[in-house]
């Protein structure tokens, strides 16, 4: 069976996912664009993979939005954004970005378009530098 690991920036936390992922979203809904900073969330989301905190578990905090479904479980030092249990348990997200193997799927499909930011345009057509630029 297929294990993945991930870590939070910091390194104090680390996990292990243990079996497959059954969807790969991409979500500009307003909740991910505020949670992740970014133009999208990039989460998985598995009904059987098994989450295993190997370190620091006790670092990791949760936050519901209230009155909503939206949730999000990070690191209580660095902020990172962590793996978290939703639907009681039977739901398994990932942030895609906390994985430190590599991925072999790619996303399944761009969630909520219609409320994307409105810089959120043709970025395939931006300059793409290899570092920090000079």
């Amino acid at each position: 069976m297929d294990v993945k690991r991930g870590s939070c920036l910091c390194g104090e936390i680390k996990f292990e996912i243990e079996g497959d992922f059954d969807n790969f979203y991409l979500c500009h809904c307003k909740w991910c664009r505020k949670d992740s900073g970014s133009a999208h969330a990039a989460n998985l989301f598995s009904s059987s993979a098994k989450l295993k905190w190997i370190s620091s578990e006790d670092k990791v905090s949760k936050f519901t939005l209230p009155s909503t479904q939206h949730s999000k479980s990070f690191c209580s030092i660095c902020g990172s954004a962590l793996p978290n249990l939703q639907m009681e348990g039977r739901l398994l997200v990932v942030p895609a970005g906390s994985l430190d193997s590599d991925l072999s799927i790619k996303p399944n499909a761009h969630l909520f378009v219609s409320r994307k930011a409105n810089w959120d345009k043709d970025l395939e057509k931006i300059p793409m530098i290899d570092k920090l630029p000079t």
